[in-house]
Order: structure tokens, then sequence, then C-alpha cells
């Protein structure tokens, strides 16, 4: 056991000295990929390596293909680096190693998911009975959530789609925006529906959905309404309180991987007015949470639903015919026990601290977009969360920023295609990230435009 302890302390020696090389170091570097691939490749060696030597080899092949994704500069995705507590209760998570599938296996990692969960839902207005389960991330959220909404919908025509499954069903009419984020998509088709289940609803201005044209699609039969917190692209939030007016009978799912966060914080909270109407919701935790990947959250209004449609049962498993909470709302047996790191993320922020991680986002994007504006590039969206759409006029010359700002390494930013024009997308969801990165960011941005060497 010394040398156990030895290893992860200095596993823990390397990760402290990553996490502190963040705000110096390139955000992204050049790298050359067979060489990378190299330094982990070869052979697989005949003879066992001892551990401590496996773990410095890892830690110098990794080096540089490592990306500062954690960092205060990195708006590529709308990604955060994990807090302090998270990332400790995660490398806790890893060394007492338990299996979340349920309380049996886990009681401690069962407990921490039931309190976290509670909390979450607390924060983000949804009511305090729907069920709360914890999966890999905004994909796994809205396969589960819809898969509860499948079963739903298909029961009260007096159909049981985990028993007959989906041929010679009644068939469901998906209603959703045109601007969906493609997990939707991936969701329905992973689900037997297929895309073309999909009936397309118009997206106003700023790609909120339109509730007019909702409206206008909602029919009698069994039907799943799509809303987003949140648009990929502008931040913007689907009115779920109009929407749920116009579409009384019908199951309600909302994609908020990263807007629903919106909801925790005062000053944002308008935006997502009537979420406690939904039916379902999808949550990133490590989107602006900050904890370690993988971490999303999938809440039902009606519990029994979620379990009916999710859990599975066998004569082996102890605690079987019990629902957890745990591994019979997500997809997962085998379960990492996710709760540790998001239980002690919202201890470490506390309620006030959420609100302000969020609130302080906002600022930040509407400084970056007021920063560039000034500098005479073009805002394409109203800043109303953490997304910022920037264009350097036309498409080709916005490409072309966005290869320099990727080669330049001050900060890190993708590209996107809006409404048929290209657009750097800006994200600011990392907790370490201040106004001082924000205008350095800015500066490099504005600087690369104009192409003038540094």
């Amino acid at each position: 056991m010394d040398e156990l302890r030895d290893l992860l302390a200095r596993a823990a020696e390397l990760a402290a000295d990553h996490r502190a090389s963040l705000a110096d170091r390139p955000v992204a570097r050049a790298v050359d990929h067979a060489a990378l691939r190299g330094a982990f490749g070869g052979a697989l060696a005949k003879d066992p390596t001892p551990p401590a030597a496996v773990l410095e080899e890892l830690a110098r092949a990794a080096e540089p293909g490592l990306v500062a994704t954690a960092g205060p500069r990195f708006f590529g995705f709308v990604v955060g680096g994990a807090l302090p507590a998270a990332t400790a209760a995660d490398v806790l998570a890893t060394g007492w190693d338990q299996n979340g599938f349920n309380a049996v296996l886990s009681p401690a990692a069962a407990a921490a998911e039931a309190v976290a969960g509670d909390w979450l839902k607390d924060l983000l207005g949804i009511p305090a009975t729907a069920s709360a389960g914890f999966v890999t991330g905004g994909q796994a959220a809205n396969t589960v959530g819809l898969a509860a909404a499948r079963h739903h919908v298909l029961a009260e025509a007096g159909w049981d789609v985990e028993r007959d499954g989906l041929a010679g069903a009644p068939r469901v009419r998906v209603v959703a925006s045109e601007e969906r984020h493609a997990t939707v998509d991936r969701a329905l088709r992973l689900l037997g529906f297929g895309t073309r289940a999909v009936e397309p609803v118009k997206a106003g201005p700023q790609g909120a959905v339109d509730v007019d044209d909702l409206a206008r699609k909602v029919q009698d039969g069994p039907t799943i309404v799509c809303l987003q917190a949140g648009n990929v692209n502008t931040g913007a939030c689907d009115d779920i309180r109009a929407a749920r007016a116009v579409a009384k009978n019908t199951w309600i799912h909302v994609d908020g991987a990263f807007g629903l966060w919106a909801a925790a914080n005062p000053k944002t909270a308008s935006l997502l007015d009537g979420v406690e109407l939904a039916d379902s919701w999808a949550c990133d935790g490590h989107k602006w949470l900050n904890v370690p990947y993988d971490s999303g959250f999938v809440f039902c209004a009606r519990p029994e639903v979620h379990a009916e449609a999710i859990a599975y049962r066998a004569a082996y498993l102890t605690g079987a015919g019990q629902v957890s909470g745990m591994g019979d709302l997500t997809l997962e047996s085998s379960r990492r026990a996710r709760g540790f790191a998001v239980w002690a993320a919202l201890r470490e922020l506390g309620r006030d601290g959420v609100a302000e991680l969020v609130d302080r986002c906002c600022r930040l994007a509407r400084r970056f977009a007021g920063t560039l504006a000034e500098g005479g590039a073009e805002i394409g969206n109203d800043v109303v969360l953490n997304q910022v759409l920037v264009s350097f006029g036309d498409d080709a010359r916005t490409d072309a920023v966005i290869e320099r700002v990727q080669l330049d390494g001050t900060c890190w930013l993708g590209g996107t295609t809006w409404r048929g024009r290209r657009y750097l997308r800006i994200s600011v969801s990392g907790w370490t990230t201040t106004e001082a990165d924000v205008d350095r960011s800015a500066a490099a941005i504005l600087r690369l435009a104009a192409h003038r060497p540094q």
C-alpha cells in the first residue's frame, strides 16, 4: 500500500502541475499526430512494467497533446474546467472505485446522488417530485428523456413499446425546432423513430422557437415536443410557458445542456419562465457547473414513467425490483459514481456561487462582444447568455481568422454556420476566466483579424 500511496501522490502532483500551468501555457499547440501516437505506441511489452514507470511514461507521452480546455481562455465549446472540490472528489471516486448501479452496491453513491439531485432540481426550477438520473452528458440525457416520452405517449395510446416495439405502433409525431441540437436527432435514431419523424418548427430571429408555428404543428395523437434552453449558437431560450399553452396534451422535453443553468441565476431566470411545466429535462454538469467529465443529468416529472422506460431486472441482481434512482434511470449498469463530484461542486459553490458563476460568464460574454464590436467585428446575436457569434465580413475572412486564432494559442475558439453565414463562436463557461482573460483574448482576435504580426 505504500507503493500505491506514493503513486497516487505523484499522480496528484502531476495533475496539479498541469492545472497550475493553464493560465500561462498556449491553449492549443501544433501537434505532430504521428509522433504523439508513436510516444504511446509500439508493440505491447511482454513483461510487466512498474506502475510508477507507467505513470511517468504516460505523463511524458500525453504532454504534447494536451489542450488547455480546463484553462481560462478556452472558448471553443461550452466547456468548463473542473472546480477544485469537484476535481478532488472525482479523484476520491476513482480511489473508492464504487459501482453506482444501485444502493446495494454503493449506499454512499446512492446518498450523494439523491442529495445532489434534490439540490439540482431546486436550482434549476424543476419540480421536487421529479426523478433525477446522473448520465454521461447531454446526448444520454436527451436519449433517456425521449425514451421516457416515447413510453408515455404510446402507453396513453394503448401501446406497450417496451414489449411490442415500434412495428405496428401508433405514429408518434416529434415536433422540434429547426435549430434543435444534433443530439436530439441522434436520440431519435437510436430510439427507432428516425429523423423523418421530426416536424420542424420555425425559429425566430435569435433562434428561439416560433410559438405560432409550433401551435400550427401540434395536432391530436401521440406527440412529443422538443424545446431548447440555450440555442447552441446564440444562447436563445424557447418560451416554455407559451409553448405549453399551445401544446397542452403533449410531452414536452427540454434540451437544456447549458442553458438550463440560466434558471439558477436570478438575473437570467426569466429566460426559463415556465420551465417547471415541462415533462422531462436534459442538462450537463461538465459544462456550466464545471465538474469533471463525464457528467450530465436527466429529470422526469413522472418518475414511474422514467423507470418503466429505462430500468431492467435480472434475478442475480441484488436489489432488483427496487427503483434506486441510479441504474434504473440511466442507460448504464456499471456506472461511475458521478454524484460525488456533483455534490462536491454544489457544496463548494452554494446557491449564490452557482448564480455568480452563471452571471459572471454572461457578463464576460457581453464584454467579449462589446470589445470585438468596438474593434470593427460584427456581432451576429443578442448576447443573452454566454454565447457570442462574431463575423469579420465575408465567410472566407472569418474562417481565416478562426484558423489564425487556433494556431496563435492565446485562446481557442471554433467556427459555426448560422443562418447561412460563417461565424467565430465564443462560449464563456469556465470558472477561472477573468476580465483580463477576455481582454487578452479579444485583443489577440482583433490583432489576428488585422493580420498584423505580433
